[in-house]
C-alpha cells in the first residue's frame, strides 16, 4: 500500500530481497516502485472497494502501508469516498480508528499488516550526531523541554513535532504535518528555533514510520531554525548525504538521542 515519496521502493526491493512477490497498490507518486514491484496497481481513497477486490484476487497474505498518506486527501475527499472507504472512517479519521478498521478488514480477509520496519531497518538513524555542529548547551535546553513536550503530544496521538524558541514552545504538529509545523514556527520565532521530534512509547509502526530527510532541513532552512533533534532507532533518515550536506551548509545541528522518550 504505496503513499508517496521514496520509501515504497526501498520497502518493496527489500521485500523483493526476502522472497515476497510484491502487488504494490499506488495511492500517489512513488518514485523507483514500478521498476522493483512484480505488479503495480494504481489506486486511490475515493475507490477502496476496487482495492479490497485486487486484495483478494491476487489472494493476498500480507500488506505494507509505506509512504506519505496525506491527511488533506483524506479530508478533501471524504464526501467521494465509496461504502468500502466510509466503512473504514465510520469510526473518524483519526490515525487510531483509521488503523484499528483497515486491520480488521484486512483480518477478516486473512491479511496480516507488517510492522514497516521489517523492510526499512537499514534507514532508522542512530544515537548520534550528523554534520559538523552538535547542539550548543542553550539548544540543548530547549531539546530537553522539546522531548518532554513532544512526548506528550505523540502519546495523545495529536502530532510529533514542537518548534521551541527562547524557553517558548511557538509551534505543535497537528494534522498539517511536520514540515508545514516547522515553517509555521519558523515565521513565529524567525531565526534561532529549535526543532524536536518524538514517537510515542506505544507509536504503530504498521503504519507510519516518523522520518526527516532533506524536506526537513529546507523546511527548516527557509525559517532559520538551527537544530533538530529525534529519537535514536525510531526515525528513519532519508537522503543522509544531502541532509548533511543542508544542516553543514546552513549551521544545523542534527542529532539522534538516546533515552528520548
Amino acid at each position: 500500500m504505496a503513499g508517496a515519496g521514496t520509501l515504497p521502493g526501498r520497502a518493496a526491493a527489500e521485500a523483493k530481497r526476502q522472497g515476497w512477490r510484491v502487488v504494490a497498490f499506488a495511492f500517489e507518486d512513488a518514485p523507483g516502485l514500478a521498476e522493483v514491484a512484480d505488479e503495480l496497481l494504481p489506486s486511490t481513497i475515493t475507490d477502496i472497494q476496487a482495492v479490497l477486490a485486487g486484495l483478494a484476487a491476487r489472494r493476498v497474505e500480507a500488506a505494507v502501508f509505506v509512504g506519505k498518506f496525506w491527511k488533506s486527501s483524506a479530508f478533501s475527499h471524504y464526501d467521494r469516498a465509496d461504502d468500502a472507504g466510509r466503512g473504514l472512517a465510520r469510526d473518524g479519521l483519526s490515525d487510531a480508528a483509521l488503523a484499528q478498521m483497515v486491520v480488521a478488514t484486512l483480518a477478516g480477509m486473512s491479511i496480516e499488516v507488517l510492522d514497516q520496519r521489517e523492510f526499512l531497518a537499514p534507514w532508522l538513524l542512530p544515537a548520534g550526531t550528523l554534520g559538523a555542529r552538535a547542539p550548543a548547551a542553550a539548544e540543548w535546553d530547549e531539546i530537553r523541554e522539546g522531548f518532554r513536550l513532544a512526548g506528550r503530544l505523540a502519546a495523545d496521538g495529536v502530532g510529533q513535532t514542537v518548534v521551541r524558541a527562547r524557553g517558548v514552545t511557538v509551534a505543535l504538529e497537528a494534522a498539517e504535518g511536520t514540515d508545514e509545523a516547522i515553517r509555521r514556527g519558523g515565521r513565529l520565532a524567525g531565526p534561532g528555533a529549535v526543532v524536536v521530534r518524538a514517537v510515542a512509547p506505544s507509536h504503530d509502526y504498521r503504519f507510519d514510520i516518523p522520518t526527516v530527510g532533506a524536506a526537513t532541513l529546507e523546511a527548516m532552512r527557509e525559517g532559520g531554525a538551527i537544530a533538530l533533534a529525534v529519537p535514536a532507532g525510531r526515525v528513519l533518515l532519508l537522503d543522509r548525504d544531502e541532509v548533511v550536506r543542508l544542516a553543514d551548509q546552513a549551521g544545523i545541528a542534527v542529532v539522534s538521542v538516546d533515552d528520548a522518550g
